[in-house]
């Protein structure tokens, strides 16, 4: 097998081949590896090369759903016993920080066949939308290289997209998974708060805004990937109801007459690219091809409340995190970057009673969305307000990095925090990304459709998807209508050539 047949299958695919004998695990992983050395130079993708580790592992016996299949990990959460795992951070980069023992998530994964070759690429604790860290260096968009793969899960889905891998971990605690998948042109499913693990050290990040899964070339990839990890774990906090039939069975299934609102209005009431507002319009003729009713209404929330809130729980849990960091590795200030101190400072001048203000109104926004779901299947949005920015253009301008220090310096955060002046700074760092939240906030299920591709001229001819947001449960109706649109608009042919 050469690179052309190996990018030609999904996942299931090649385990497919895999389980017949055509190929073995250890070709397929030659090839993986071969293709990760080829265009990482260009890419900076993968950071953590773990590659005679996956060949010990690919000699051997193989069973699950996945078995011989490459795969790669994310370097954020996603732990693995004996590997550098760094969060983007540079003190931990420092201090070779490495777990001793693998998270649940991974351990599914390795019991599903898999074969984990390396750890790619994330912004320092995963806290913006693109991947640009300063302990690694940016990750590059594999349609145009001199933009963002997106982030926070932006070194999986620049390899994804590149074709080295059919499927790499991700995660979402404000759009990680489907803002990527958006900039690469991939399939990108957050599930719902619960559906997959985080142990063993806890089993819910942020409230459970936060979420675990993959960015994917193919929809069942995704499915059967989820099904593979799913499931409660030891110390869950709640236990849901299962699925109610194998998600990868739901990509076989009709979805049915659907109900669709969408809306390309910004939620803070930012600007929205002509391109993303054409991506949306364009996937709502097509959902009424198909027989579907589409209409525009969005939910009745505080759309601006609720993304200062999910801002200040963000901030609230980076504190913990530097802490956490300071505590395991000694370092000071020098091993994080400034960005993140000001959100950890911002974080430790929120008082109780408000964090709890917060947890109460979270509850207000989740039954607001529960109402609009009564008369609606799913909302669609842009995934993205507008094409993927190019490398450097999110980077903290220079007024608010001064400003920073100043904030540091003077321990003034609280200040800020009654000044107004956060919220400005929110919607300048948020324009990009302003529609991804209300799924984190609120804990339902979304995913990101790559159904668009801009104008080569204006827009690069980079992808930029569009995202459904589900209501609780609703993985298997996602899945549903999305191999529905994977089949009426196809992309899995569909690759980046010259930036490569």
């Amino acid at each position: 097998m050469n690179f052309d047949e190996y990018r030609k299958y999904d996942g299931l695919g090649l385990a497919a081949l895999v389980a017949r004998g055509d190929v073995t695990a250890e070709e397929l992983l030659h090839l993986a590896i071969s293709r990760t050395e080829q265009v990482n130079p260009a890419l900076n993708a993968l950071i953590h090369p773990l590659f005679e580790q996956a060949r010990k592992r690919a000699a051997g016996p193989l069973s699950g759903p996945f078995a011989g299949v490459p795969m790669l990990a994310k370097d954020l959460f996603q732990e693995m016993a004996g590997a550098p795992y760094h969060m983007g951070c540079q003190g931990l980069k420092t201090a070779d920080h490495r777990p001793t023992e693998d998270s649940e998530l991974v351990r599914r994964w390795l019991a599903a066949g898999l074969v984990i070759f390396g750890r790619t690429n994330t912004p320092e604790f995963g806290a913006k939308g693109i991947t640009e860290p300063d302990a690694y260096g940016a990750s590059r968009n594999p349609w145009h290289t001199d933009h963002t793969p997106g982030g926070s899960s932006g070194g999986s889905a620049a390899l994804v997209a590149a074709g080295a891998v059919p499927m790499a971990g991700a995660n979402d605690g404000g759009g990680s998974i489907r803002i990527p998948a958006a900039c690469c042109g991939l399939f990108g499913l957050k599930p719902g708060r619960g559906r997959t693990p985080w142990g063993p050290q806890f089993t819910e990040a942020m409230h459970g805004m936060a979420m675990n899964h993959a960015v994917t070339r193919s929809v069942r990839d995704s499915a059967a990937l989820l099904d593979a990890v799913q499931g409660d774990e030891h110390g869950a906090l709640f236990r849901l109801a299962p699925p109610e039939r194998p998600y990868v069975e739901e990509v076989t299934r009709d979805p049915g007459q659907l109900r669709i609102a969408f809306t390309v209005r910004s939620p803070i009431d930012t600007a929205v690219d002509p391109e993303a507002v054409r991506a949306v319009r364009d996937a709502a003729r097509l959902l009424e091809s198909l027989g579907h009713i589409v209409v525009e209404a969005e939910p009745q929330i505080d759309m601006d409340q609720l993304t200062m809130d999910w801002l200040k729980l963000w901030f609230a849990n980076c504190a913990s995190t530097v802490d956490m960091v300071r505590k395991a590795t000694g370092c000071g200030d020098e091993g994080f970057e400034p960005d993140t101190l000001v959100m950890a400072a911002f974080g430790r001048s929120i008082r109780g009673h408000e964090y709890v203000d917060i947890c109460q109104r979270i509850q207000d926004y989740m039954r607001q969305l529960a109402d609009f779901f009564q008369g609606h299947d799913f909302l669609m949005t842009p995934t993205l307000a507008m094409p993927p920015a190019k490398i450097g253009a999110m980077a903290t301008p220079r007024w608010q990095q001064q400003g920073s220090k100043v904030i540091l310096r003077l321990g003034a955060s609280r200040l800020i925090l009654k000044s107004g002046m956060l919220e400005t700074m929110a919607r300048e760092n948020l324009k990009y990304t302003p529609f991804t939240q209300l799924a984190n906030v609120t804990g339902v299920p979304a995913m990101s459709v790559p159904l668009h591709w801009c104008d080569a001229e204006s827009g690069n001819g980079l992808p930029l998807g569009v995202q459904f947001v589900g209501n609780h449960g609703d993985e298997g109706k996602l899945l549903r209508l999305a191999a529905q649109l994977e089949q009426a608009s196809p992309w899995f042919d569909r690759v980046p050539q010259e930036a490569l």
